[in-house]
């Protein structure tokens, strides 16, 4: 307690002095309010139960749960195959806490171990038909259990949504054709674009990646089950399927259904003024439009203020093109600052 006190004095924290000794903080404090204290008041008893197994039963366990017999199984399939045979050697939870204290509770069938997982390689895009990112969607069907499929690529530069189909399958083949169609509507080159998607059969199988490879383009994956490696994706389904003419009712047949998925693509490429790319259309920045519409809005601002000096205190509204786009960055994006790091980080993620 004196040492402790002597720690707090010189501007230590109690919970911090307490660690240093591996003393429990509530100790301390019971010890502190409490009388004069003239010995460590921690209980020395080492409590050993009657009934504990010997090292002779331990070994006994051990040696059953490794034969050749019961090897492949685990406590929950041992103990009752035992007692088939008349035998009783210890409880399944006893089985349990003896193979943990040898370090062997894991998978005892023949299973694939685990795979290390890592983050998907930083992607950037400076300007159109250099990044894609896309994904399949449901479409409810007026058929319970039965859905469309909307197959969706998103340019991540310009946002704008340069191919869909919708259609009554997943595969690999449906995709390959539709990302032909794609090249040869955006005039893509091999080695110029990159397609980031998630890990579906439809992404990943024999004739897509076939495809891609005669193409030229390169592949991205996110990692099993994680969406947020795909976010403009997962973000666009969330916008397209929240609109207010989203249909309340199921889709009844396929034109049906690929007649609003045009009309909603139409709107969203040439009409919604995006916000992560200053409120312009996807449509105005894939054609390199946008730079002139920015420069007239900062134009407008200018004007607006020196009208009227008074009504403005600090900067005004940022109308700068967005000339870098990130994908998966190495570092948190939060902390990028938007003047300066972009440009330089995307070089590096090049």
């Amino acid at each position: 307690m004196r040492v402790l006190e002597d720690a707090v004095t010189n501007g230590a924290r109690w919970h911090r002095a307490c660690q240093a000794i591996d003393l429990s903080l509530r100790t301390a404090q019971r010890w502190r309010d409490g009388q004069s204290v003239r010995a460590d008041l921690r209980s020395e008893r080492d409590y050993q139960p009657k009934h504990r197994l010997t090292d002779a039963e331990r070994n006994e366990i051990l040696a059953i749960a490794n034969s050749d017999e019961f090897g492949h199984l685990p406590p929950s399939q041992i103990v009752p195959r035992l007692a088939d045979q008349g035998r009783y050697i210890a409880s399944e939870s006893s089985f349990y806490r003896v193979l943990k204290a040898a370090h062997q509770i894991k998978h005892r069938r023949s299973e694939r171990p685990p795979q290390p997982r890592t983050k998907p390689k930083a992607l950037a895009a400076t300007a159109p038909n250099q990044l894609y990112s896309w994904d399949i969607s449901y479409l409810p069907t007026t058929a319970k259990g039965q859905f469309f499929y909307l197959y969706m690529v998103l340019d991540v530069f310009s946002r704008k949504i340069v191919g869909w189909q919708v259609f009554e399958e997943e595969s690999s083949q449906l995709s390959s054709q539709l990302i032909r169609d794609i090249c040869h509507s955006e005039g893509v080159v091999a080695q110029q674009v990159t397609l980031h998607s998630d890990n579906g059969s439809p992404m990943k199988g024999a004739t897509m990646l076939a495809t891609l490879q005669q193409l030229g383009i390169a592949a991205s994956f996110s990692r099993p089950a994680v969406s947020n490696d795909n976010p403009y994706s997962e973000s666009l389904f969330k916008t397209l399927k929240y609109r207010p003419d989203y249909p309340l009712k199921a889709f009844e047949d396929l034109p049906q259904a690929r007649k609003w998925v045009a009309d909603l693509v139409d709107w969203y490429n040439h009409e919604h003024r995006h916000s992560s790319i200053r409120f312009v259309t996807p449509s105005e920045r894939h054609q390199g439009l946008d730079r002139e519409l920015l420069a007239k809005r900062h134009q407008v601002y200018q004007a607006a203020r020196q009208a009227n000096p008074a009504r403005w205190t600090g900067q005004s509204r940022n109308w700068a093109r967005i000339d870098c786009v990130l994908l998966n960055p190495d570092q948190n994006p939060l902390t990028i600052n938007p003047q300066q790091e972009p440009n330089h980080y995307c070089k590096k993620a090049a």
